[in-house]
């Protein structure tokens, strides 16, 4: 499969690092003991009330009740992430502006397009993982679908006639995992964001959607929505009584959607550092479990080498998962 930018090996891979490695220790020093001295810019690729932008919030809060200074999240929604982690991989490399995205930017775009107008690995400086989270697969709730093998008996009867929705490259990947497992059609319908694909689900203009449990949530307590089954390998804590889509019939169907924050490649390593401290902090506050748990997420703090070395790994995983459902790159 084509890869948006060449192989550089280990040592490719390793370069920005080195280079940062190699920065004069007084400055690194002094930017560390003085960062940060203004307002912090997080920029989301989604729009308010996805679940990006819950991450990114958390992030943003636990931050500045730290540092006592403003961090301020920029939602910067569309073009499959492309318009934030430019904006992001573009600016100064000062500390002052960080990038909270998902695999959407950093594992699966260099699977889906030809081309990107950022480098995941070049562009970026690893800062820490933030969280993991589920998906859940739903419907409308006047839908006659009330179970996955509901919805693939419906596909099948209607060849390529059902719709299904998504608002990052992690509901699109979830669906089509699905259609492939299951063996049938749909059409696909893109949207900048989840909040507006759920939006145009409840208002039946799509069929179904596999969406991220954050902003899904609300809805399927209010009885807006009806959730079919989660993408995770075990039953979702806050949906407990929904069943997983390998119980639902697909064994081995299991999908898991991540977030991470991540500054220009040439911020000074000891910001990055000062950074990943004030992120793991915050995580490992008691109440990070229950705000990440409320949408069967969990807080998932690591070092900037961890998240270089799991952005490797997860960019081969969802290349796999797209060439197996046959997704051409745009």
């Amino acid at each position: 499969m084509h890869q948006p930018y060449p192989s550089r090996g280990l040592a490719g891979l390793l370069l920005p690092f080195l280079m940062l490695a190699g920065a004069p220790s007084a400055q690194a020093d002094g930017a560390a003991t003085d960062y940060p001295a203004r307002p912090v810019r997080v920029v989301v690729p989604f729009p308010a009330g996805s679940g990006t932008d819950s991450s990114a919030r958390y992030v943003a809060e636990a931050v500045a009740g730290q540092t006592g200074k403003a961090v301020l999240v920029d939602n910067r929604p569309g073009a499959n992430g492309f318009i934030a982690a430019q904006a992001v991989a573009t600016a100064p490399a000062d500390g002052y502006t960080m990038l909270v995205t998902t695999n959407t930017t950093h594992a699966a775009n260099a699977s889906l397009f030809r081309t990107l107008p950022y480098d995941p690995v070049k562009d970026f400086a690893p800062v820490s993982l933030v969280a993991r989270s589920g998906l859940v697969l739903v419907v409308p709730p006047d839908s006659p679908v009330h179970t996955v093998a509901d919805l693939t008996a419906l596909a099948r009867a209607r060849p390529g006639k059902l719709t299904f929705a998504s608002g990052s490259s992690s509901t699109r990947i979830a669906s089509e995992l699905y259609k492939m497992m299951a063996g049938v059609q749909a059409l696909h319908v893109p949207y900048k964001g989840v909040p507006a694909a759920l939006t145009d689900l409840m208002g039946h203009q799509v069929d179904f959607m596999i969406s991220d449990v954050s902003p899904a949530m609300t809805l399927i307590q209010g009885g807006k929505l009806r959730a079919i089954a989660v993408t995770t390998a075990q039953r979702h804590p806050v949906l407990k009584d929904v069943p997983t889509m390998a119980e639902s019939g697909l064994p081995g169907y299991e999908m898991v959607a991540w977030s991470a924050a991540f500054f220009p490649a040439a911020t000074p390593k000891a910001v990055v550092e000062r950074m990943n401290a004030l992120v793991r902090k915050g995580l490992a506050d008691p109440k990070a479990a229950g705000y990440f748990g409320r949408s069967g997420g969990e807080p998932a703090p690591s070092s900037p080498e961890e998240l270089a070395a799991f952005v490797r790994s997860e960019t081969l995983k969802w290349a796999r998962v797209i060439k197996a459902a046959g997704i051409e790159p745009e």
